[in-house]
């Protein structure tokens, strides 16, 4: 399990990121240093995330984003896993960068 240090400690699912800034998030919790994500590296990071039913999130998101179905989502697999972060895990995640620091506060709830 990967010690590192949150980039978004504490409502980093509240903040809009960019796709790039979600898949920096995501690298803190490749355990093994792969540079893919595994089932139970993405359950670590949406249980760090707050939410429920990790196991079962992890699952169905490797699933979804897993193209080639090696049990691993990997860089040419992330846009998957973004759309799976916008749709079922509640992350506000924008196509462009985003510019000015108070539209990075674009709260959820």
């Amino acid at each position: 399990m990967s010690t590192a240090r949150c980039l978004f400690p504490g409502k980093e699912h509240r903040t809009t990121l960019t796709a790039a800034e979600f898949k920096e998030w995501l690298k803190q919790f490749d355990a093994d240093g792969d540079g893919r994500i595994s089932r139970r590296e993405l359950r670590e990071a949406i249980r760090r995330r707050g939410a429920w039913f990790a196991t079962v999130k992890a699952w169905r998101a490797v699933r979804r984003a897993d193209r080639d179905r090696n049990g691993f989502v990997d860089d040419g697999e992330m846009e998957g896993l973004v759309e799976f972060a916008e749709k079922e895990l509640g992350f506000l995640i924008s196509k462009e960068p985003v510019t000015s620091s108070s539209a990075r506060h674009n709260w959820k709830w």
